[in-house]
């Protein structure tokens, strides 16, 4: 399919940083299944995503196995939105909205892990948002990793017209592991 017109992209760009909050990031475990879990995520343009998260997860070691990876923002529907005509069944309410990024992760340097924490740990303090931990430059890098998600194809569902959705190319697919 081809890119969708420009404010769709922007409503759901604004979905993603305005509301939806927590994204479910789905790796591949050692059996090749799917693992997903809440976490934060931050979209940036060109929906790449940039992840910051603690050393100690197990996620690490599936992306460094497989780096291929699903991130995934949903809220409430669209306050325009319809199902005049459910394509299977009638659920006696509306789709919600996602935003949908399959991609590939890469381990990003210290420099890049500080930086992008720094700007969102500000960004949430400003707001009020100030039971996190405050790690200085130091801690980031003891205590953090980076991960910056290149996006290969993105999905909007409830950002068009009834039942309408979204799914493009944005970029290359990752190459198979040898």
């Amino acid at each position: 399919m081809s890119r969708p017109p420009a404010d769709v992209v922007a409503r759901a760009e604004a979905f993603v940083r305005t509301e939806a909050g927590f994204a479910q990031v789905t790796t591949i475990d050692a059996h090749g299944y799917p693992v997903g879990r809440s976490m934060t995520a931050f979209l940036g343009d060109g929906f790449v995503v940039e992840l910051v998260q603690r050393r100690v997860h197990r996620r690490l070691e599936q992306l460094a196995a497989d780096p291929r990876l699903l991130v995934t923002w949903v809220g409430p529907p669209s306050p325009t939105a319809t199902n005049e005509r459910p394509h299977v069944f009638d659920m006696g309410r509306l789709p919600d909205r996602a935003v949908m990024v399959r991609g590939t992760a890469q381990p990003m340097d210290e420099d890049w892990t500080w930086r992008v924490y720094a700007r969102h740990h500000a960004e949430h303090l400003a707001g009020g948002h100030d039971r996190a931990p405050d790690r200085d430059r130091a801690q980031v890098a003891a205590d953090l990793v980076g991960l910056r998600v290149d996006p290969y194809r993105v999905r909007l569902e409830g950002f068009g017209t009834g039942a309408q959705s979204y799914d493009w190319r944005v970029g290359p697919p990752h190459q198979p592991l040898a």
